[in-house]
């Protein structure tokens, strides 16, 4: 009985709403034809169920579809950006929402005016409502801003952005998703973002933190994620290269030491052994390198003076004979001493100041950014979805798709009308043969 009461209230509204717009002007067929009861029941929402503010907001709705032809938009207007894939809708999430793409390259608005993109961008979206379910009355939008070097350029094309589909598409946007935007974006959004009205729904991701999310992408087949830490196994393999090389496995920085060559680091000696080890102690002119193996002392050399002012104890080397079993005393094998290495240092405010706040407490709340990465998990796939233009012209409804949709419609109904027109004739034969046979009896 109370959910009777309040279908009644809302269906009121509904028709106030538009009594208030046929006293303001009368409405075209397409114009009513537009506002039916689920949009003005989201322009009630949007507005607080206020009528007079809806009917208002509507109706200048409804005199700016007018002025940009919104009605008449086709496909064969932008066949360049059909093409590249500049906007298109990628498909729909698991909860049927349209995912609409922008790919826009930062040359785009010098060659474009303003009202070209005006119009790209309502078709775009018209193509995006037009694919909706029943049920469905929100789409999501996934900014690529990598195409762009400038972020003042692209802080102005998502603003304008952002309020069009405010204005003029009210209650539309579910999440909008900057990403990878230029270096200085966020420093320009954190100005703006108290004045832009879509902006809680507006995130700003990094598409190189789900560089490991698929199963299929892989962490090291990336070089600008590729790690930069020393590995000795790496090491091991450079030493066995011709002339017994030894250096740095660093995968940016590398040094290899040949025995031919006379010449090498300031910090190796100038009598390398020949057979050097992994856990081998060379000695070195430098003292703050004391007791470090061959293969960490080019990362030594990066280190930082703390990390390189470590105490270490070097065994001591006997520059005379080479011991026999029966040269000590007793006929017993003196033990080698034991080698010490030096410790990785720990992180340190002066090295590393965001370790002291990389930590972060047992039952904390997780970050924005954490939440704003975690919401665009589920559009990852779109994202890296390749634009596939037979696809995307396949959701557009006539006359939205242009003639080419057009034509098609009606060579599909040809094709189906065809058959039937074949079989009549089929029958209306075989009748006549009949008939003339029984004549001739």
């Amino acid at each position: 009985m109370a959910m009777e009461k309040v279908d009644v209230k809302e269906r009121e509204k509904i028709e106030a709403v538009r009594k208030t717009l046929r006293k303001q002007a009368p409405l075209t067929a397409k114009q009513a034809m537009y506002c039916n009861d689920a949009c003005v029941e989201r322009f009630l929402r949007v507005r607080g169920e206020s009528v007079k503010k809806a009917a208002k907001h509507l109706r200048a709705v409804l005199s700016w579809r007018d002025t940009i032809g919104a009605d008449h938009i086709i496909a064969d207007e932008f066949s360049a950006e059909l093409a590249d894939g500049v906007a298109y809708v990628a498909g729909h999430d698991d909860e049927a929402r349209p995912v609409v793409v922008f790919r826009i390259k930062q040359d785009y608005p010098k060659f474009h005016s303003q009202k070209s993109f005006v119009r790209l961008l309502v078709f775009t979206l018209e193509v995006a409502v037009s694919c909706m379910s029943r049920f469905v009355d929100q789409f999501v939008l996934l900014f690529d801003a990598s195409f762009f070097r400038s972020a003042s350029a692209f802080l102005n094309l998502l603003m304008g952005t952002l309020k069009i589909v405010a204005d003029y598409y009210p209650g539309r946007l579910h999440r909008a998703f900057v990403i990878d935007p230029p270096s200085l974006f966020s420093v320009l959004w954190k100005g703006v973002r108290p004045f832009v009205e879509l902006a809680p729904a507006t995130a700003v991701v990094c598409s190189l933190d789900f560089e490991d999310s698929l199963e299929d992408a892989s962490f090291t087949a990336y070089p600008r994620t590729a790690s930069l830490r020393f590995e000795p196994a790496a090491a091991l393999l450079a030493t066995g290269t011709k002339g017994g090389g030894v250096g740095s496995a660093s995968s940016r920085f590398s040094v290899t030491v040949s025995h031919d060559n006379t010449l090498k680091p300031w910090y190796l000696s100038t009598t390398t052994p020949s057979s050097v080890g992994p856990r081998s102690v060379v000695p070195t002119s430098s003292p703050s390198l004391i007791g470090a193996s061959p293969l960490s002392a080019r990362s030594f050399s990066f280190a930082s003076p703390a990390a390189r002012s470590t105490t270490m104890t070097t065994p001591p080397v006997h520059r005379g004979a080479p011991l026999t079993p029966f040269s000590t005393k007793g006929g017993q094998k003196t033990p080698a001493p034991p080698q010490q290495f030096p410790r990785t240092p720990r992180p340190s405010f002066l090295q590393s100041p965001s370790m002291l706040f990389a930590f972060k407490k047992d039952g904390q709340a997780p970050s924005r950014g954490e939440r704003e990465r975690e919401s665009f998990l589920p559009f990852l796939r779109f994202y890296r979805r390749p634009y596939d233009e037979i696809s995307y012209r396949a959701k557009m409804r006539p006359p939205l798709g242009g003639l080419i949709a057009i034509v098609d419609e009606k060579s599909k109904q040809h094709k189906t009308v065809q058959p039937s027109l074949r079989r009549h004739a089929g029958l209306h034969h075989q009748q006549l043969y009949q008939l003339h046979h029984h004549q001739r009896i």
